[in-house]
């Protein structure tokens, strides 16, 4: 089927708030229909001081590129420029939009209209919250992690203050069933029956069956035949909740290819649940907007133990979902540093990796476009050290795509100042990728026993 470029970039951050003239007025003050409100003063000024010239009277092709990035910047920290031209189609400065078959086009429409109205139904607020804190389990602890912090001290004992955001803690153990309880929740208010997701490393597809257990809707999940043999919890989950799992020829993208080809073959009564920060509007604007929960408790969690924001956040980059959800929040302090790490496989130069951002081309990241994030990457040998050291040093076994954040701490620890408050994002558990990473051990010793403790 014929989609936008962003629609199959691995990583489309679509970060701008959408919203209709139904909440329009309430921008600024609804916690569900806003950016933060906080905003520096005289940003404007000090964006423009930091990245124009004045001393040219001739705009070079690069300077053109910077004034066009500080537009998109200068958009989101002013409140007189969400006119309705900025959210009326969800597009992301030159990001974003509908570029679908006009088949999908009403049946889009109709869900970013029944989106914004219960964005600001205090009835399907309240209801959400309540499946937040009595079935997902949030808020989720922010955890100070002693052991990992004095591992990264340098020879003098100074060094960050290491923060663990812990979504491993959430019920199906991620932080897809934020997402996956909204929008089965959404599906349900419109009145459909049946759910269809396709999902990759397995989480997504556990969270909507999950979900979808609860609101009593049927559920099909499409997983391409590569990620099942590596993933043992969807397999798991068809034995306890009742599921249709189909497996594809191929990875995550042909199995979202054939889920997409499946809801749009029966648009009367299917839902598609997207987990991902990708596609046409208003999917992106969904998951971010579900997903925002993560920011919004870190924020409050940070308040109430250092009485301040974090200086970094770190999350790792697959679809985005989880980055995205820690960093919206934040997207208006220029003081907080937002890190995504990605997954360099064999090397960044290899041809063997997902890093789309840190070696893709323009198209894929409306928050790198407009310098508002950082993008680094990490090899698979240094994410599962990472994973090893963490459940030596705490205790707590990550996931491997959570892993890569953790991985990156050794460069990144060395570069802070001592006392730098650093909140890494534990998207979700690990407990399926220990077979993975023992065999990874096995290769690397000729001992029988291997050292994870």
């Amino acid at each position: 089927m014929a989609c936008s470029r962003s629609f199959h970039s691995s990583f489309s951050f679509h970060c701008e708030n959408y919203c209709s003239p139904i909440c329009k007025s309430n921008l600024f003050s609804h916690m569900n229909c806003n950016w933060p409100s906080r905003v520096v003063k005289d940003k404007s000024s000090k964006v423009v001081r930091s990245r124009l010239s004045t001393t040219q009277d001739t705009l070079t092709s690069r300077e053109i590129n910077i004034s066009s990035r500080r537009s998109d910047i200068l958009r989101l920290t002013h409140e007189s420029e969400t006119d309705d031209a900025l959210f009326s189609a969800g597009k992301f400065g030159r990001f974003g939009g509908i570029f679908v078959p006009k088949t999908i086009v009403c049946c889009l429409k109709k869900l970013d209209a029944e989106f914004n109205m219960a964005r600001c139904d205090p009835e399907f607020q309240a209801e959400l919250a309540i499946a937040l804190r009595d079935y997902v389990g949030r808020e989720t602890p922010l955890y100070f992690a002693q052991r990992l912090t004095d591992y990264y001290k340098n020879c003098i004992g100074e060094g960050p203050e290491i923060y663990v955001k812990r979504e491993d803690l959430n019920n199906s153990g991620a932080h897809k069933i934020n997402n996956a309880i909204a929008q089965a929740m959404l599906a349900k208010r419109m009145g459909w029956k049946r759910v269809v997701a396709a999902t990759g490393a397995g989480q997504h597809g556990v969270a909507t069956a999950a979900a979808c257990a609860k609101l009593s809707l049927d559920c099909t999940i499409f997983m391409g035949n590569v990620d099942m043999e590596r993933q043992r919890a969807i397999r798991s989950v068809r034995v306890e909740i009742p599921l249709y799992v189909i497996p594809i020829e191929g990875t995550f993208k042909d199995a979202t290819s054939e889920a997409i080809r499946n809801w749009v073959g029966d648009l009367d009564n299917g839902y598609f649940l997207s987990g991902t920060a990708v596609g046409p509007h208003p999917f992106p604007s969904m998951v971010r907007e579900f997903q925002s929960v993560i920011g919004k408790e870190t924020r409050k969690q940070a308040m109430e133990k250092w009485g301040g924001k974090p200086d970094v956040v770190v999350a790792c980059v697959g679809s985005g979902s989880n980055a995205l959800g820690i960093f919206h929040e934040f997207v208006r302090d220029e003081d907080v540093r937002l890190i995504g790490i990605e997954a360099a496989g064999t090397g960044i130069d290899s041809g063997k990796h997902s890093a789309t951002l840190a070696k893709g081309e323009i198209g894929l990241s409306f928050l790198k476009d407009i310098e508002r994030a950082e993008f680094c990457t990490v090899t698979d040998k240094e994410a599962l050290d990472a994973y090893t050291l963490l459940c030596r040093l705490e205790g707590i076994f990550p996931a491997l795509e959570a892993a890569h954040a953790f991985a990156y701490l050794g460069r990144l620890c060395k570069t802070l100042p001592n006392g730098t408050k650093f909140v890494v994002n534990f998207s979700g558990r690990g407990y399926n990728d220990a077979d993975l990473v023992f065999k990874h051990l096995q290769e690397q010793t000729s001992d029988s026993i291997i050292p994870i403790f």
